[in-house]
């Protein structure tokens, strides 16, 4: 075991240690390297944990469990908000950081990674003093086999499940792993955390600052590894109560198996396939805008992103062209040059499956009118902005996640016809209407089997339930959905 790193050091550990019971272990699969996706450089070296640390991990999270879920939410309110102080006082090294791990631009590391942490374990730290109990109306109760006729009041309310693996995702380590840690500990449960193994430094950064804000050691512990092994332990250990992941369906489908044998609750924030319904009579321009997040937020790689564009065939080759010349405006180049928009993705690995989706697209039929050319950079895993037309329905880059800066155009002509062609998906997370009559956007807005639907938009209120319909995921989160989702309910029932 070695000590904690100075918080007042502008770097990462070159050689990261696990977070367990409070104590940095040497892992006992020596360390692997994290490469920064724009350079190919070494970024730090990544600690590989042992199935049996994964475990050793939720042992401690579960002995930690008792005194934590007592403590007061005061006290918890207190800690998450020292927590959020620290990694705002530490905002450059931690974007630095991000950046280097991530691939993500300056401006996305800071304000949606770093910045959207922060701003979570802040709402995290005011969800601990939520209400938590629920008053029930009385009821009569004649006399009968059970005793004599009685008032009989009831509560429900909302305690901690316990012990909570946390498998994040490699787009976003910082606001992904506090979204789910924040209101787990707000609700007084103790976490196991396995980030991806792509970047699980910032992870290893937030578990710093938590301990340094003064949270009890074996409330939070990390452990990584490229090994499914230990995503297997730190999952399917007998201390743990309930396992919160995003990440692909593939993976998901494989915890979920896991969960079942162990009766474990699941909280799973899967893929998604967005379709983007643009009416002829929509605001082009803002649909444009929208549409064109999908290749320049952190090179299409998030699961909200509106990469199926089902546009009404008035408005079909107008949309196109305006998406053309979007396309043309971002600048792709290093993640830490302020002109940059489009960096790249996180891996060789990742790269060479996007072109592969790219390159099928071609062969299926559908028509290339941008990008499929691999950008001249000497070194680093980069995906060209990418647009398809004359795409149908059953192809694999309209029917698959591709997590790239890819996006796709199909044609309809009827209202009808638009819905069944966006609801013709596994998938349903966050899908986007746009139309210039409003009645007819939330009318269709109804009709989509989709767990968020944007009208008019892709921005997101960060109150509002989040998670997906059929294989886009189990359960809802953010805001105090997310402290719902960290809770079991019980219910308190007393003579009244």
């Amino acid at each position: 075991m070695t000590a904690a790193p100075d918080l007042s050091e502008d770097r990462p550990d070159r050689w990261q240690p696990l977070f367990i019971g409070g104590s940095w272990v040497e892992p006992d699969g020596g360390y692997r390297p994290v490469l920064d996706p724009a350079t190919e450089e070494t970024v730090g070296l990544a600690p590989e944990a042992s199935p049996e640390q994964a475990r050793a991990a939720a042992v401690a999270a579960r002995e930690a469990f008792g005194a934590w879920s007592r403590t007061r939410p005061e006290e918890r309110a207190r800690l998450l908000d020292a927590a959020a102080e620290i990694v705002h006082r530490r905002r450059d090294p931690y974007t630095a950081l991000a950046r280097a791990e991530t691939g993500a631009t300056t401006a996305t590391a800071r304000s949606m990674q770093v910045g959207v942490a922060v701003a979570r374990l802040r709402r995290y730290a005011r969800g601990a003093l939520e209400p938590v109990e629920r008053a029930l109306p009385p009821q009569f109760l004649p006399a009968g086999p059970m005793g004599g006729a009685a008032v009989v009041s009831a509560l429900a309310v909302r305690r901690p499940v316990g012990v909570v693996t946390c498998v994040t995702s490699y787009n976003n380590p910082w606001a992904n792993a506090v979204g789910k840690v924040a209101p787990a500990l707000a609700m007084g449960n103790t976490v196991v955390v396995k980030p991806a193994p792509q970047d699980p430094l910032s992870v290893y950064r937030m578990a710093e600052a938590l301990a340094a804000a003064g949270v009890p050691p074996g409330v939070v512990n990390v452990v990584s590894g490229s090994s499914a092994a230990v995503g297997e332990a730190a999952v399917g250990a007998p201390e743990v109560d309930m396992v919160s992941f995003t990440g692909s369906t593939a993976v998901g489908l494989r915890i979920a198996e896991v969960c079942g044998r162990g009766m474990k609750r699941q909280l799973m924030e899967l893929g998604g396939k967005g379709a983007a319904l643009v009416f002829d009579d929509a605001d082009l321009g803002a649909a444009v805008r929208g549409i064109g997040t999908t290749f320049s937020f952190h090179s299409g790689q998030i699961c909200t992103a509106p990469t199926r564009v089902i546009a009404q065939r008035g408005i079909h080759d107008r949309l196109v062209e305006g998406l053309l010349g979007h396309l043309g405006r971002l600048p792709v180049g290093h993640p830490a040059d302020p002109g940059t928009v489009v960096g790249p993705v996180i891996s060789a690995a990742h790269r060479d499956r996007v072109e592969a989706c790219v390159e099928q697209g071609r062969q299926e039929g559908a028509r290339l009118v941008a990008g499929g050319v691999r950008p001249a950079f000497e070194r680093g895993f980069w995906v060209a902005p990418t647009l398809f037309t004359a795409c149908a329905a059953g192809m694999r880059i309209v029917r698959e996640e591709i997590f790239g800066p890819v996006v796709v155009v199909l044609p309809f002509d009827t209202e009808e016809e638009g819905i069944a062609l966006a609801d013709d998906s596994d998938y349903g997370l966050i899908d986007y209407v746009w139309s210039g009559d409003v009645a007819r956007a939330f009318r269709v807005a109804a009709r989509l089997r989709s767990g968020g639907v944007g009208v008019n938009t892709v921005a997101r209120n960060m109150e509002a339930p989040f998670g997906g319909f059929k294989r886009s995921g189990v359960g809802r989160d953010v805001g105090s959905y997310a402290l719902h989702a960290y809770s079991e309910t019980q219910a308190l029932v007393w003579p009244g």
